[in-house]
């Protein structure tokens, strides 16, 4: 509450009838009441807009114009507090129209995106979502396979491309030795940590000469920990987690990739 009021002190001037009727529009779109505390926290200037006149509007946009489905804009707003309070209507016509004219996106694909990870709205086009197209564009993905990537971990977009995605396409194709194609079938692994949990599990299927000839299984960073050891590893949860630990202590993570990166178009 005492980061709420710094952020937003307007707040101790609203009447109560404001406050009800700001968090019975929040249940209304679909919003659990166990989630409003951290939309009002993460977006205090909510309060200073009309429900009538902003916050409906708004929603009616999402739904009519952008293309959301009724039922998933509760999870929109739980996702990005903020698109209630930032124009949204500008943002969804620039993005879209890049999307569209640059990789041939269809409108379903951009509204699945959208639902997906709201920030999108947010983002750069310049400086941030046209440079992760250019850097996966120069790995050798074509249009489509970063329309396949996107629409299914639109987050890609919010990832450095310095410390996450040139050090993960490096692994892959350098240790895992896997092509880059691989990232449309499991783009998952781009949003996985190199350092907690693909280079431990490589390692330790290594260790116990589980590994499988050729390219490594993208399949085996997907599920828990618990679920990896009794699937792939076939040892106890707390061995694994032993010779992880170990090997983040040994600095192993820390160690560069053994080529660089260059294009590959």
């Amino acid at each position: 509450m005492k980061r709420i009021l710094v952020r937003q002190p307007q707040i101790l001037e609203y009447t109560l009838s404001n406050l009800k009727s700001h968090v019975a529009f929040l249940e209304s779109i679909g919003v659990p009441n166990a989630r409003i505390g951290q939309i009002i926290s993460a977006a205090p200037s909510f309060f200073s807009y009309s429900v009538e006149q902003s916050l409906k509007p708004t929603i009616r946009y999402l739904i009519e114009e952008v293309g959301i489905e009724e039922s998933d804009v509760g999870k929109v707003v739980q996702l990005s507090p903020q698109i209630l309070v930032q124009r949204i209507d500008s943002a969804w016509k620039s993005r879209s129209l890049f999307l569209t004219k640059e990789l041939g996106a269809p409108k379903h694909s951009i509204v699945k995106m959208v639902t997906k990870h709201p920030q999108l709205l947010h983002y750069s086009i310049e400086d941030g979502i046209l440079p992760r197209i250019n850097f996966l564009r120069s790995i050798g993905m074509s249009n489509s396979d970063i329309l396949k990537v996107l629409t299914s971990l639109t987050q890609v977009l919010s990832l450095s491309l310095e410390e996450n995605l040139k050090p993960k396409y490096l692994y892959l194709v350098n240790d895992l030795k896997n092509e880059v194609q691989s990232l449309t079938k499991y783009p998952m692994y781009l949003s996985l940590s190199l350092d907690q949990r693909i280079r431990p599990r490589h390692h330790f299927l290594v260790s116990l000469k589980k590994a499988p000839k050729g390219p490594f299984p993208l399949s085996s960073f997907v599920p828990t920990d618990e679920h990896f050891c009794q699937r792939w590893a076939g040892t106890s949860l707390e061995k694994y987690h032993t010779f992880r630990q170990r090997l983040l202590l040994t600095g192993f993570a820390e160690k560069p990739g053994r080529k660089t990166l260059t294009s590959r178009r």
